[in-house]
């Protein structure tokens, strides 16, 4: 297939100006919060052990209803999961593209929460399933009820008939997402696939949504299919995000004719080998979207996320949408034996590093999990139960990295990286932040060398310092200092 150059260095951004300065908070819709609203289910009790195939009953009205929460955090966007009709509660199994999943209240309840969402300043970003259905999607169900005289027999891959769809004994005659019979394959070089797809995308973007995170979008492997999908969505809206789920190199996608960023695991794997290196439950990893992880000390860790910054254009760095877990890992602090202060320590880096942060339900409140399902709990809204400590942490966290330029579009430099030490500086013009991070057992000093001199305050702990090269800032044992210049 050929692909488009990619645009020169010099090039205009082409990546939309609010992401640098976003917050993302991703949900899963089924297990954020229950509205009662929508009635006549049978669903586990709220807070059951998750299970892959029953239903909590989170609903679209319940999100509305817990938008204060939300926005409170200092969050700017919502990346949802699936919302649309299915027949799995992660809905990654997509029966109609047109249909929100009447669970989650309907059309009705999106359309409701895009206005609810845009008036508190909050964007709305959607999961977009484009490689493949499910065995419900009325296309493929034709094909079941009418075999080789469908009308739809070239929307999919079909080896031989009869096609299997439940019968795991036979082959099933049809391609499917890594083999998964439940997820069909759509045939994305057929005409009529291509302009449904892409007909889709432009419905939800007239809509009012925000922009598409795109699921496995590598197998999907024709640049001008995502090349057109593109100038579709960006035709209705310049500025939508669109960010594909790429797990190693995306170059090929990122040349500024498909997809603005990617789901950043580059950032995911070095946080849990330095923050959580001490602490970190392999096998609970191995089981998990992340694999194997080995600990780095810090002067590996600050190497590794200078190069993640260098590895595209400044432009789409900055809009990397940059995570701790996700619906697909075991939970941060589950995985590392639920050590608190090893997420803390994340957080920071996190709304302290290049890219867009994204906040995973429920983590700001301290919520465990292992691998899915158990990493979609749901979310417990008795307050009893929340981490006061990490809910404070993560909304002054934010809330610096609001009102600080250097912390959304500044420059990233490793001042000091040694053991378990690291200090760092966001510089943007006349803004800068410095960064100190003693992820050790005990109280640290650390040295700043090149370090900006003046007074600077922590807003962390609220502490003031005189800084300059030749001094050293205390940090306490598992924890950091944000350093702003007063």
């Amino acid at each position: 297939m050929t692909r488009t150059p990619a645009q020169p260095q010099d090039a205009p951004p082409i990546t939309p100006a609010w992401v640098q300065d976003a917050v993302f908070y991703q949900i899963f819709p089924d297990r954020f919060a229950r509205s009662g609203r929508v009635t006549g289910l049978s669903l586990q009790a709220w807070g059951d052990t998750p299970h892959f195939h029953k239903y909590m009953g989170g609903d679209l009205w319940g999100v509305i209803e817990k938008l204060d929460h939300i926005a409170g955090l200092g969050v700017t966007a919502i990346y949802f999961c699936p919302v649309f009709q299915s027949a799995s509660n992660h809905r990654y199994h997509t029966h109609d593209y047109y249909q929100v999943d009447p669970m989650l209240g309907g059309n009705d309840a999106l359309r409701a929460l895009i206005d609810a969402a845009h008036a508190r300043g909050l964007k709305v970003v959607l999961d977009g399933v484009f490689n493949h259905a499910s065995r419900g999607f009325f296309q493929f169900n034709d094909l079941l009820e009418q075999g080789e005289a469908s009308a739809y027999r070239d929307w999919f891959h079909v080896d031989s008939w009869p096609l299997q769809p439940y019968d795991e004994s036979r082959p099933a005659n049809y391609a499917a997402w890594w083999g998964n019979r439940a997820l069909p394959k759509f045939n994305t070089n057929h005409p009529a696939v291509r302009d449904f797809l892409w007909n889709v995308a432009e419905y939800w973007m007239q809509a009012g949504i925000d922009g598409w995170r795109l699921d496995v979008p590598n197998e999907i492997d024709d640049d001008a299919f995502w090349q057109e999908f593109r100038r579709r969505v960006k035709a209705i809206n310049p500025e939508a995000y669109i960010v594909g789920e790429i797990w190693g190199d995306a170059h090929r996608w990122l040349a500024g004719d498909q997809f603005d960023a990617v789901m950043n695991y580059h950032f995911t794997r070095p946080c849990l080998a330095f923050f959580g290196g001490q602490t970190l439950d392999h096998p609970m990893n191995e089981r998990s979207g992340t694999g194997h992880v080995d600990a780095m000390d810090a002067a590996a860790f600050g190497q590794r996320m200078t190069e993640v910054t260098q590895m595209y254009r400044p432009d789409i760095v900055r809009a990397q949408l940059n995570l701790l877990d996700s619906h697909d890992t075991a939970r941060y602090l589950t995985a590392v034996g639920g050590d608190a202060s090893a997420y803390r320590l994340a957080l920071t880096f996190l709304m302290t590093y290049v890219g867009a942060p994204c906040i995973y339900y429920g983590d700001e409140i301290g919520l465990p999990g292992g691998p899915d399902p158990d990493c979609r709990r749901a979310f417990p809204w008795n307050k009893s139960e929340w981490d006061q400590t990490t809910l404070a942490l993560t909304r002054a966290l934010i809330a610096a990295r609001h009102a600080t330029p250097a912390l959304r579009s500044g420059t990233f430099r490793v001042l000091h990286a040694e053991g378990n030490g690291l200090v760092f500086l966001r510089e943007q013009e006349a803004s800068h932040a410095v960064i100190a991070m003693n992820a050790a057992q005990d109280d640290r000093e650390l040295p700043l060398p090149n370090v900006p001199k003046a007074r600077y305050r922590d807003v962390l702990s609220g502490e003031s310092f005189e800084l300059c090269p030749c001094k050293t800032v205390p940090v306490p044992a598992r924890s950091a200092r944000l350093l702003l210049p007063e």
